[in-house]
């Protein structure tokens, strides 16, 4: 199966920009979107043989999830069964027979880190409810993390950690994720792979210069990994500040 993922940074603004031919082309069976920016309903979209599933943040213009499948899933699940967690529209699950599929947008730790006490809460809200997932099948994870986790993952880590998406906190909870039963498919693939990132700022041509992070990631059980066929990074795909991931399992 051929998975893909995108944190679009407004679906409506990306629509016409790249959006809807990089979906034709790819032809994911499931396909993924972060930071959709809207309500459902917002954008006319239709593409033939999916279903569509959003899920929108109380505040409108912000955050959000959405996934688009070929294949009618068991059941949907929106949020984490979490009041505190569940008002930024950022965690969709489907149930598959064989697997969980979870499409999650993390919480930006924001400028002077502003909301990182609130990020380390949601960390370990998000793994437990991954982890319980996990406990009944196998789970795909993807979406936009917000975390380079090694220096390897960004281009100037040196000056980067005190920064949102850099810190000990962010990374840490990370490797924890990882350590409760969770494989990066990318590094799983490509541990030394440099210069490989799905995100970059749109100040001093950072895309021109790949001067960008690794924040956007497939995840998969370590009972499934060996069934990572590929993991790749569509870096030359516009139309938002991050570019489409992918994975394929066999």
């Amino acid at each position: 199966m051929k998975f893909i993922s995108w944190n679009v940074n407004g679906l409506r603004a990306c629509y016409n920009k790249g959006f809807a031919d990089f979906f034709e082309f790819i032809d994911a069976d499931i396909f993924a979107v972060q930071e959709t920016k809207m309500q459902e309903g917002q954008l006319d979209i239709q593409f033939p043989g999916y279903q569509a599933f959003f899920n929108s943040a109380v505040k409108k213009g912000y955050s959000g999830t959405a996934i688009f499948t070929k294949t009618t899933p068991i059941s949907a699940c929106y949020g984490i069964g979490c009041e505190e967690h569940d008002q930024e529209g950022r965690v969709i699950t489907l149930e598959y027979d064989s697997f969980y599929f979870v499409n999650v947008y993390t919480p930006n730790s924001q400028r002077e880190l502003l909301r990182l006490e609130y990020r380390m809460k949601w960390e370990d809200a998000f793994r437990s409810y991954l982890s319980a997932l996990d406990k009944e099948k196998p789970v795909i994870v993807c979406g936009d993390l917000n975390v380079a986790h090694k220096e390897i993952d960004l281009k100037n880590p040196k000056t980067n950690t005190l920064n949102a998406g850099f810190t000990v906190e962010e990374r840490g909870k990370f490797s924890e994720l990882l350590d409760a039963g969770f494989t990066d498919s990318f590094r799983y693939l490509y541990p030394d792979r440099t210069g490989a990132y799905t995100w970059w700022s749109y100040m001093y041509n950072a895309r021109t210069n790949n001067a960008g992070w690794r924040i956007d990631y497939f995840l998969v059980s370590d009972k499934i990994k060996k069934h990572i066929k590929e993991s790749e990074i569509y870096f030359e795909v516009m139309g938002s500040d991050h570019c489409p991931i992918g994975i394929q399992i066999i």
